[in-house]
């Protein structure tokens, strides 16, 4: 049976008309309803449902005293708040609004999913007062059903919940971490939903040999529900404290944040014979933000700068030896794109000099298609790029560019795709001499070259049964035909790192920018293989050129290009599962048959349990003054191992194996630690906590980052 009835209103004068509040009404259902006439009592039982303003209650039974306007409810009470929390108990007193009210032996579900228990509770105007309360996100019970005692929560003497402040307020809170009990502030907030509040966050303690320990205590400020902003004290023993500070924003445009670390101290010296540096200021300064104008235009941002060279490692700000600032507007539709970016780097490491590093800008790419030209489709390219070096050499590169590409099956299957490529370069270049890498350097003055490419590339796919799998057998050749091309009178700013890949095996260029144009006519032939049965998957691809015509030395001695017949590269994945992953990478001389690059990468385990290696060897005997081709060889190792529910242990470690026989320039031995990193960690659904140590090898002139200990704790459930 549903029923409504009126709110018993007060003694008035019949001319005044009724108020709003004196009309609202009090909707319910119940199995049984009885009224007590001469008492004014309503009395609901069995699966009672009331509602007013929002306010919802069940219960088994409701007595409603229509002359108090006392409602009490009895036996599995659940009262649903407008703001969205649950208050669940067995005896319920409240008034007919169903605002304000006393609870006893009551649990409180919030909207943000964390709940509170409490022996009594009241609640008046709307503000909830609980006594001898205990909080907590974690859940309390098992999957089965069975109690669990939460990770951690909050036992406080009073909670008040005012639903007009976006914070839950403890007062004489304590923090009880695995049944521990901790000390708390003796005023302690936390946010009822996922939207930030201001107050302090958990501290970060960490140890290191260079700051001794560390104690940071960061307050963020709510400014707006789309701004906010967090300033962080840092206290250590062995230097003078220091101070960080960031804002973020969130507008109708975009995103961005700004972020500071300021302190002062000795700056470290960068060699033992350079004196002493006197003491100031040290800081760091990153910004990055992204803006869309309208559908196709954007804006980018990433603003990045150090006070020294070895301050961000002193504080680890970040491990970067190279910082990058970036601005980029971009263009970008369905047929187009355009980019015009400046960019400026800063060196840390200590052999860089500043006033020798270039800055870029502009920086301009413009690309546009056209489909269904001549049965294939085009692309048209603008680009322009000037380099310049406050001490050094001084580029400026403009040129524009006609691709067409026609793809086409045959009646036979293959996979026949037809290119054609022009080009066109205008150079300027002052101060050549002042780059000490000759293949580099170029001539001064201006100069123009003409570009131009003719290429045929056909894919015949086979497909067939193997070993109960289906495997895929697909050979490919490669023929580019391209006239006698100006190199070396070109500085090459752009194309220094080249080396054969099975990613750039059918490029139509192969150097990795476009100051070098590879201008010799060679026909590429290779092979893709791959394999799928069940959980197992292998693909493998090999490959290599051979060019004819007139040579011209533009590849350095070693990166497997020189010569008629290139190295031999190739790509081999395995993979079982989600449960090993192992890919091999290698280059094979065509002379000796010498590796000349040995790249494995190795994942074994779950995503809680596993293993990770990786090594790299590069053994191509390349000069070392070109820094851009210096061989190496590396080992890296990581491990997480989970050895009970929630608890793991964790490590990771590189080490630079190269040795002066690989690299005459390199300081190792042969066996380098760079940097070694282990912990171990616990984490459930409300709960992180971990400790780990670091080791950083690097050395910065005399500066050494040494051992950081540190100890994370992330209280999930409690927002900003």
């Amino acid at each position: 049976m549903l029923l409504t009835l009126p709110v018993p209103a007060a003694a008035q004068d019949s001319s005044t008309p009724p108020t709003a509040a004196q009309s609202e009404t009090v909707t319910f259902s119940a199995d049984q309803v009885t009224y007590d006439s001469n008492a004014d009592l309503v009395t609901a039982s069995g699966d009672v449902r009331m509602n007013r303003d929002g306010n919802y209650l069940a219960a088994d039974e409701v007595v409603w005293d229509r002359k108090s306007g006392e409602v009490r409810a009895r036996g599995k009470v659940v009262l649903l708040t407008p703001q969205g929390d649950k208050l669940v108990g067995d005896d319920v007193q409240l008034t007919d609004t169903l605002r304000d009210g006393t609870v006893d032996n009551l649990m409180v579900v919030l909207e943000s999913g964390g709940r509170i228990a409490a022996s009594r509770g009241t609640r008046l105007n709307g503000v909830s007062t609980f006594a001898n309360a205990i909080y907590s996100p974690c859940p309390v019970t098992t999957a089965t059903g069975c109690p669990k005692r939460p990770s951690w929560s909050i036992t406080a003497a009073r909670v008040i919940d005012d639903p007009n402040s976006p914070r839950i307020r403890f007062e004489g809170a304590r923090l009880q971490l695995f049944g521990l009990n901790l000390p708390l502030l003796p005023v302690f907030n936390i946010a009822k939903g996922n939207e930030g509040v201001t107050g302090l966050l958990i501290p970060d303690i960490a140890l290191s040999s260079r700051n001794g320990l560390e104690l940071a205590l960061p307050y963020h400020w709510q400014i707006a529900r789309n701004r906010d902003a967090t300033v962080t004290p840092h206290v250590y023993t062995a230097v003078l404290p220091a101070i960080e500070a960031k804002y973020r924003e969130l507008n109708s445009l975009g995103a961005f944040q700004v972020s500071g670390f300021l302190t002062y101290g000795t700056i470290d010296k960068l060699s033992s014979t350079t004196p002493p540096t006197a003491r100031g200021f040290r800081g760091y300064v990153d910004a990055n933000g992204r803006w869309q104008l309208d559908p196709a235009w954007t804006v980018t941002a990433s603003l990045r700068a150090a006070s020294d060279k070895t301050v961000t490692r002193r504080y680890d700000l970040t491990n970067d030896d190279r910082l990058r600032n970036v601005i980029n507007a971009e263009r970008i539709t369905p047929d187009s794109y355009v980019s015009i970016a400046g960019w400026v780097f800063q060196g840390l490491r200590v052999d860089d000099r500043q006033k020798q590093i270039p800055i870029a800008f502009p920086a301009i790419d413009a690309r546009f298609r056209l489909d269904d030209v001549a049965g294939g489709h085009v692309e048209l390219q603008a680009n322009s790029l000037a380099i310049e070096r406050i001490e050094g050499q001084d580029t400026q590169r403009a040129f524009m560019s006609l691709r067409w590409d026609l793809r086409r099956i045959t009646p036979w299957g293959q996979e026949l795709t037809l290119t054609a490529y022009g080009r066109g370069d205008l150079y300027h270049t002052q101060g050549a001499e002042d780059t000490t890498v000759a293949i580099y350097r170029g001539t001064d003055g201006w100069h123009a070259r003409a570009i131009g490419a003719l290429a045929a590339d056909v894919k015949w796919p086979f497909i067939g049964s193997l070993f109960g799998g289906i495997q895929q057998l697909v050979p490919r050749v490669q023929l580019v035909l391209t006239p006698p091309t100006a190199n070396m009178d070109i500085p090459n700013e752009d194309a220094r790192s080249v080396d054969l890949e099975d990613s750039n095996l059918f490029a139509l260029n192969r150097f990795p920018g476009y100051d070098r144009w590879e201008d010799a006519s060679r026909i590429t032939y290779g092979v893709d293989w791959s394999l799928q049965r069940g959980n197992l998957s292998i693909a493998s691809t090999v490959g290599q050129s051979y060019r004819f015509g007139s040579l011209r030395d533009i590849f350095p001695e070693g990166t497997g290009l020189t010569g008629r017949v290139s190295d031999v590269v190739g790509r081999t994945r395995f993979r079982y599962g989600r449960f090993i992953d192992i890919t091999h990478r290698y280059r094979i001389d065509k002379n000796n048959f010498a590796v000349r690059r040995n790249e494995i990468d190795l994942t074994v385990g779950t995503t809680q349990t596993y293993a990770q290696i990786g090594y790299l060897k590069l053994n191509r005997n390349i000069d070392p003054a070109i820094e851009d081709l210096r061989d190496k060889e590396e080992l890296r190792v990581a491990a997480r191992i989970l050895f009970a529910r929630y608890w793991s242990v964790f490590g990771a470690s590189v080490i630079d194996l190269t040795d002066r026989t690989e690299d005459p320039l390199s300081l190792a031995n042969g066996w380098q630690p760079v940097r070694n990193r282990l912990g171990i960690e616990y984490e459930d659904d409300c709960l992180q906590l971990g400790v780990t140590w670091r080791h950083d090898y690097e050395q910065i002139g005399t500066f050494r980052k040494g051992s950081t200990f540190a100890i994370h704790l992330a209280l999930k459930g409690v927002s900003r």
